[in-house]
């Protein structure tokens, strides 16, 4: 297997992603486990709690082979997403505008919807500066869009109209 550094995707057993990063994070290694505020509702109250945007899934950065066997060993790990025989790569650029939408984003919502390309924005302040952004036409709303390629899924959100050009 060629290996190059980057991040990549873990595949894990069903509400096994705090447990995978938790382990992932004692072992040095760097990852992403991006979450949004859902009610839940139970028969006799509502809580709103943090879930995983992506369920059964963990963002990691490998740098080290050792890193990625680790990964595997850990409890809840199934395997790395593949496409075809090789590993499958997620771009920086993905994971830095998903961290901007779960920082900065209001109302997160994950599709698997196809959207036409929307408008090419550049964030002009806070700590993602620089950053470019989509933003498109969602449910008569204007939200900024993230596209996740390799899960096949779109991250949609609102965001504040000062932080955009």
């Amino acid at each position: 297997m060629s290996f190059v550094p980057g991040w990549y995707l873990l595949y894990t057993k069903p509400k096994h992603e705090r447990k995978v990063a938790l382990q992932l994070t004692r072992m040095n290694i760097s990852l992403f486990l991006p979450e949004s505020k859902v009610v839940k509702q139970w028969h006799d109250r509502k809580k709103v709690i943090e879930a995983p945007l992506f369920p059964s899934y963990v963002f990691v950065f490998v740098d080290k082979m050792e890193h990625y066997y680790n990964s595997l060993d850990c409890d809840g790990v199934l395997y790395w997403v593949r496409f075809g025989k090789e590993i499958a790569r997620v771009r920086e650029e993905t994971i830095n505008s998903l961290r901007f939408l779960v920082n900065e984003g209001r109302n997160l919502e994950v599709s698997s919807e196809r959207f036409n390309p929307g408008q090419k924005l550049v964030i002009h302040r806070g700590a993602f500066s620089g950053l470019d952004c989509e933003v498109v036409e969602h449910r008569n709303d204007k939200k900024v869009l993230v596209r996740i390629k390799i899960l096949n899924r779109n991250v949609l959100a609102d965001l504040s109209h000062s932080l955009i050009a």
